[in-house]
């Protein structure tokens, strides 16, 4: 394994990364971009083709309408200015997965421009730039191994060729992994919640390209880029654009020259590979696309898909958090996916405390499920039970302690927790008389604490509210027992 590129933190401040993403995102579609074979991954290889998208003599292309509009569907949840009127191009090259020898895209004139996405950073929001978002079609697949011969033979699967495809390109806004990172998590977000793909990225419906420079502090030129392909997960990127910053600045101050070139990411090795010098917009030789006209998104037609916009994740969270009295953090769990989000809405609205409901779900129950290893939809306790439980507790009926005891249960039986509760049916105790007894035999057998108490170190009462809560085996009302146990020792 090669070691890894070590720059002293001093020689790695003198520099600042400067970093942009090219997003690859398959539509989720029923067919393919430009002709009616199945848009479905895990077909038998060479199946879902047809002579379109084998790209054979005389077969033309018919746009799909719903690509359109999914692709317009992102546009604007990206904040992206979508053009009334796009052109299609031929992006020639030449590769064993492009039958054709060119692929269809957009060049000059995409779908949309102009957009940004907000993220978080340690000095608060940063905004980065969307430069385009345009429409294209996939290639086929090369596969290098898993055959017997794979050492002298690269197979072809063409099922993916014609798949419709979104391109998102950032402007070079970012200057940390980290900031890559949030980027790549939000725009995900927001692909899922509108629901126009869903960003397999082991499927390869979400693919990610980084380029990467380095430059010195304070200069305004951007340094030479190297894009980095082949980075199947988001942490992968991470530590992919890590590597790349460290190799770069090692290059420059040893005196070299950074190349413009495409590099390979090789996860097991930690370090990227030169793969090829890095094509320039005029080596695919774009001209329009004979067989297709503009594309025409008229204003009606976008005012129809806005429409259709679900509440995206930053707005969602802002809400709940408004009206639920969430934290940030719990906000940002709990909308982590629509469905998740939809699933606690629907029952935290019955409930009398959504925000009690949301500790639960995250804290009570939801350690309980990572211990056992199972989802939420695996759960003994649903979310109507949980919200049960939540009233329950809210009212004072049951503490916290008799919840997690039936919580247990409910795992331990595999029974939802209004049925365990019916049948265990724990009591509190409410009577302030049959407290304060308990309260007094406490306060009878720990003098000291009582001194210590009465001295000023108020915090002694956690002690005997302790004792008292261990006295009632878990039954006495921990609002009352609080304060009957501050008025005795004030007394």
């Amino acid at each position: 394994m090669a070691a890894a590129v070590t720059i002293a933190p001093e020689i790695r401040a003198k520099y600042e990364p400067v970093i942009g993403l090219e997003v690859h995102v398959q539509l989720l579609t029923e067919t393919k971009a430009f002709c009616g074979c199945a848009n479905k991954f895990g077909a038998p290889p060479n199946t879902n083709v047809c002579p379109v998208c084998l790209g054979l003599p005389g077969a033309l292309p018919v746009l799909n309408r719903r690509a359109v509009e999914f692709a317009t569907l992102a546009s604007l949840a990206l904040n992206c200015e979508v053009r009334e009127r796009s052109v299609f191009a031929r992006k020639n090259y030449f590769y064993p997965d492009l039958p054709k020898g060119y692929q269809i895209s957009q060049f000059d004139k995409p779908l949309a421009e102009h957009g940004f996405i907000e993220v978080p950073t340690p000095t608060g929001a940063k905004r980065i730039g969307i430069t385009r978002l345009h429409m294209e079609e996939d290639a086929g697949k090369s596969l290098h191994d898993g055959f017997p011969d794979s050492a002298t033979r690269t197979y072809v699967d063409l099922n993916r060729c014609g798949t419709p495809l979104i391109e998102i390109v950032s402007e070079p806004d970012m200057r940390t992994p980290d900031e890559a990172w949030e980027y790549l998590t939000r725009l995900k977000e927001i692909m899922l919640y509108t629901a126009v793909s869903d960003c397999n990225m082991e499927e390869g419906s979400l693919r990610c390209d980084a380029n990467i420079s380095v430059r010195p502090r304070g200069q305004e030129k951007f340094g030479t880029k190297a894009e980095v392909k082949n980075v199947n997960s988001f942490r992968f990127i991470r530590a992919a654009l890590e590597y790349e910053i460290e190799r770069q600045i090692e290059v420059v101050e040893s005196g070299g020259r950074i190349i413009q070139e495409t590099r390979l990411w090789n996860q097991p090795e930690g370090r990227t590979y030169s793969m090829r010098s890095k094509e320039q917009a005029h080596d695919y030789r774009y001209f329009p696309e004979p067989d297709l006209p503009p594309l025409i998104v008229s204003p009606e037609w976008q005012a129809e898909i806005a429409a259709t916009m679900p509440e995206l994740p930053e707005a969602r969270r802002k809400r709940m958090i408004a009206e639920y009295e969430l934290t940030e953090q719990d906000a940002q769990t709990l909308t982590a996916t629509r469905e998740f989000a939809d699933r606690f809405e629907a029952v935290a609205r019955t409930a009398k405390s959504p925000r009690r409901v949301a500790n639960l779900l995250l804290s009570e129950l939801g350690g309980r499920l990572k211990a056992a290893g199972i989802e939420l939809e695996a759960s003994p306790i649903t979310l109507p039970g949980l919200v049960v439980a939540a009233d329950l507790v809210e009212d004072g009926k049951i503490s916290s302690k008799q919840l997690k005891q039936l919580f247990d249960t409910c795992f331990e039986t595999g029974e939802d927790f209004p049925v365990v509760y019916e049948r265990e049916k724990p009591q509190q105790i409410t009577d302030a008389s049959a407290i304060e007894a308990l309260i007094d035999q406490v306060i009878a057998a720990n003098p000291a604490q009582v001194a210590q108490y009465r001295g000023g170190k108020k915090t002694v009462a956690g002690f005997f509210v302790g004792q008292v809560m261990r006295a009632s085996k878990g039954q006495a009302n921990p609002a009352l027992l609080n304060e009957l146990v501050a008025k005795k020792l004030d007394a």
